[in-house]
């Protein structure tokens, strides 16, 4: 299936996980995915992975900087965007008396600042047709202790696919959100957790799942890429649960 022939795509945090996993898809369906990352390894690593038909960018998107010149630097590989799905990030958590100012700042302006400017700055590369996809969250939808400024700032996001939608209709391009579940990432990796203690939390985690297990990115690629596609073509201003049912099954 040749879904995305000839199309580019601009994959935020595209190195790993959902990122990585969207991107690949993206390419076997026969288009090309520009992605970014924090680090040049990280790129380059990811980039020998996907082939050819993938580039990369150094973009932390948590810094203003980096966002103002994200578009000069996709200039080099494409003037249009198919689908820009905006994706970078990662959890840190918390309890409520623990948090502290810059822990908070963190996350608002990797997930809220850098999301909006992000979709802000590359709209001028987004033609009718296209596609914007948000990344929210199941923990929007549920109390989870040590989540209030990750959730909080998810939930911001997922106010985007709103506003977002209503602003873009007259000029043809859908805007959705995907809300994962507990998915096989690296979210966990900025905690300060060492291996165990990560092991012992998933191992907590599971039981709470629904199904039993966790997702795979692979199941949120192909969620993404289903609204980037024509078979989601009416479907505008929606936020997709992906995860097992958990934020309505408790």
């Amino acid at each position: 299936m040749q879904r995305f022939k000839d199309k580019f795509a601009l994959i935020t945090g595209g190195t790993n996980g959902m990122g990585f996993a969207t991107a690949k898809q993206f390419i076997n369906e026969g288009g090309y995915a520009i992605i970014t990352g924090r680090s040049a390894k990280t790129v380059n690593d990811a980039l020998e992975r996907l082939g050819q038909n993938a580039y990369g960018i150094v973009s932390n998107a948590g810094k203003m900087e980096d966002i103002w010149e994200l578009p000069t630097a996709v200039r080099q590989y494409t003037n249009s965007i198919h689908l820009l799905f905006v994706n970078a990030g990662y959890g840190k958590f918390s309890g409520i008396t623990t948090v502290s100012e810059e822990h908070f700042d963190e996350l608002f302006d990797m997930l809220v600042k850098g999301t909006f400017f992000t979709a802000q700055q590359m709209l001028p590369l987004m033609k009718r047709g296209s596609a914007l996809v948000f990344n929210t969250s199941f923990v929007t939808e549920i109390g989870t202790p040590n989540f209030s400024i990750y959730s909080a700032a998810k939930s911001a996001v997922a106010s985007f696919i709103k506003t977002f939608s209503a602003e873009l209709a007259d000029h043809g391009i859908r805007v959705n959100g995907i809300s994962p579940g507990h998915i096989k990432t690296n979210i966990f990796n900025n905690t300060g957790l060492n291996t165990d203690a990560i092991n012992t939390a998933i191992e907590n985690i599971i039981p709470t799942i629904p199904f039993k297990r966790l997702g795979e990115p692979e199941e949120i690629a192909k969620a993404v890429l289903f609204l980037a596609s024509p078979d989601a073509s009416y479907i505008h201003g929606e936020e997709l649960r992906v995860d097992a049912g958990i934020s309505q099954i408790r």
